[in-house]
């Protein structure tokens, strides 16, 4: 039994891999704000929630002490504005304090969570993925990158935002619509981390994961329409107005950010993968239909009935 402490384990991926790290016999410490508010994952014996200032570098170092590894899941699709702070802060900032307290703490093993096309295109939110992979590449650190397409499943921002919108919207305006994107199951990326942890060979590899259909994310859009069973008409905007929907977003409070301009210049590049990480890591990737459906729709408890006793055996 190994003990994992996870820096952005309450967040969308990380409630996953807590689950999955456990049923495989890990111990996992989840460092959060806010302890008390994190009840889901104290059910397990295994789990500690430790309230913890992550960007406090004496902190995240006592934390880390007595790890086998360290799993850094922490980043953000939207910032107050358009500065670049924001996404400086969560990504570069912080994974070099990261990589600083693990040294501290005498923690050689590091998962950094990534996204497709870090350090490409203009926006900030890639652009600081790729100077946080940059940190971690410089380090001493036996590194692992995990680089994802979108994320789908139960409580996702991908298909289930859009079956809000659509549920309610007869037409649906939407930029970027011919972006293509891979999307890749919550349970298949926390998988891949699993399984890099316990490969020797992926220290230094970086896995690019995608599920196994590409889709534009117009096709993304009709697809969430279809299996809602509605008829919705979706509308391609020009870029020229979609630049100007991003703008109207950008100072917006980022809870209610539907769209912002650095959005805007992340779907400039398509978010397919060139190499089939989940292979290499022994995974098949899952297809949408067999998820997708169920938790969009009445089924939604039963896939999660059911995911929660596949983890645990």
């Amino acid at each position: 039994m190994s003990k994992i402490v996870i820096v952005g384990g309450t967040g969308f991926v990380g409630r996953t891999l807590v689950h999955m790290l456990v049923s495989a016999g890990h111990r996992v410490d989840v460092l959060s704000r806010n302890r008390e508010r994190q009840r889901e994952l104290l059910i397990y014996p295994a789990v500690r929630v430790i309230s913890t200032d992550v960007y406090d570098p004496k902190a995240l170092a006592r934390a880390f002490r007595g790890a086998d590894a360290v799993v850094n899941l922490v980043g953000i699709l939207n910032e107050f504005g358009n500065s670049g702070r924001g996404f400086e802060k969560a990504h570069v900032s912080l994974t070099r304090t990261i990589v600083d307290a693990c040294g501290e703490a005498g923690v050689s093993r590091l998962i950094q969570m990534s996204a497709l096309n870090a350090g490409a295109g203009q926006s900030h939110y890639l652009r600081t993925r790729g100077q946080a992979e940059d940190v971690v590449k410089q380090s001493s650190l036996d590194w692992t990158l995990i680089r994802p397409s979108v994320i789908f499943g139960p409580g996702d921002g991908l298909f289930m935002r859009f079956a809000a919108l659509l549920r309610i919207a007869p037409v649906l305006p939407l930029a970027r619509a011919s972006t293509r994107f891979a999307p890749v199951w919550v349970g298949d990326v926390a998988c891949a981390i699993v399984s890099a942890l316990n490969r020797s060979e992926s220290v230094g590899r970086t896995y690019e994961l995608g599920g196994p259909e590409t889709l534009t994310l117009k096709e993304i859009c009709q697809y969430t329409a279809t299996t809602l069973g509605l008829k919705r008409w979706i509308v391609p905007i020009p870029d020229v107005i979609a630049r100007l929907q991003g703008l109207a977003f950008d100072y917006l409070p980022v809870p209610l950010k539907a769209f912002s301009s650095d959005n805007y210049r992340s779907l400039l590049l398509d978010s397919v993968p060139q190499t089939d990480g989940l292979a290499d890591l022994g995974i098949r990737a899952t297809p949408i239909e067999q998820v997708v459906p169920a938790y969009l729709g009445d089924g939604k408890q039963r896939i999660l009935d059911d995911y929660r006793a596949e983890i645990r055996r």
